[in-house]
């Protein structure tokens, strides 16, 4: 059975990080099984097709459930305005949409409980609204892998945390045991053209990531992706690349965080990796991901 039972709440579609998460993991069977992804902030319905296709592509068939449209802080939903484009027919992807998904996180968690990990690569209303929704929840989240903050010495606001700093307190606040790349270290990643073309030769499925990356890297202007949210699948998957330390952390009414260090603290903030090795594990992992999925 894989070590990881695995919620994945994202806002895949924009920043193309996300959906090379999702590659990371679906290329990941031996470490994690995949039981279902969350979609919020913004048009989640279209998110929630997405990562459906993705996924399809892949050879998986995937719970997919859409989430929170606005962010609890009430601050404006930013949109790139490629989400999608990429593909046809999205429309025609299932998704389910009969629960709000902070209450099917809540109650995926609550009946298994302390066996499932969550992964939040995207601004947090979907989580703070489960632990709202239900004050067993957070107790019986075995992990939490969290992509947000920026803890280096020129810290400012990072997205996932300034688009909705009353859903990112709420997390905070939690006491979910948490595990958290920021800014400082992923930004010292990054996947070159050489490893982009390594994805895009992989079968059906890395030609639609590949096509994911190029929307992304058309619209920011630069040659190369910043694997932000790969960074932290793999902090779940290859913990032993990785270096953290204990504390928590707090954020301030700007959106900036702060890491507080404390021995007995709920979190577990990365502060190196290998980062050789976990360029090479990602474009790996998808690059399997998509050869498995040629090969069924």
């Amino acid at each position: 059975m894989p070590l990881h039972h695995l919620l994945l709440d994202t806002d895949i579609g924009s920043d193309v990080d996300d959906a090379l998460a999702l590659g990371v993991l679906l290329g990941s069977p031996d470490d994690v099984r995949v039981e279902a992804v969350t979609t919020v902030y913004g048009d989640t319905l279209l998110r929630a097709r997405l990562a459906h296709r993705l996924a399809s592509l892949a050879g998986h068939e995937l719970t997919v459930v859409p989430g929170a449209e606005d962010t609890l802080s009430g601050k404006e939903v930013w949109w790139a305005g490629h989400e999608g484009r990429a593909f046809t027919d999205l429309e025609t992807e299932p998704v389910r949409d009969g629960v709000p998904a902070d209450r099917f996180l809540a109650e995926t968690v609550l009946a298994r409980p302390g066996k499932l990990d969550v992964m939040g690569i995207a601004p947090q209303a979907n989580l703070a609204r489960a632990i709202a929704h239900d004050p067993a929840f957070a107790p019986a989240v075995r992990t939490l892998y969290l992509m947000g903050g920026h803890f280096g010495p020129d810290a400012g606001p990072e997205h996932n945390i300034v688009s909705d700093i009353t859903a990112a307190r709420a997390v905070f606040a939690s006491g979910i045991p948490t595990v958290i790349t920021g800014l400082e270290i992923t930004r010292r990643v990054c996947i070159g053209r050489d490893g982009i073309e390594r994805i895009r030769a992989a079968g059906p499925y890395g030609l639609a990531l590949a096509r994911e990356i190029d929307a992304w890297t058309g619209f920011t202007g630069e040659g190369w992706s910043v694997p932000h949210d790969p960074i932290t699948a793999l902090s779940m998957l290859r913990p032993e690349l990785y270096e953290t330390e204990s504390g928590t952390v707090t954020v301030d009414d700007e959106g900036v965080t702060t890491f507080h260090r404390e021995t007995a603290g709920h979190v577990s903030l990365v502060v190196d990796a290998d980062l050789d090795a976990v360029a090479e594990e990602i474009v790996a992992r998808i690059e399997h991901a998509g050869t498995a999925s040629r090969a069924t």
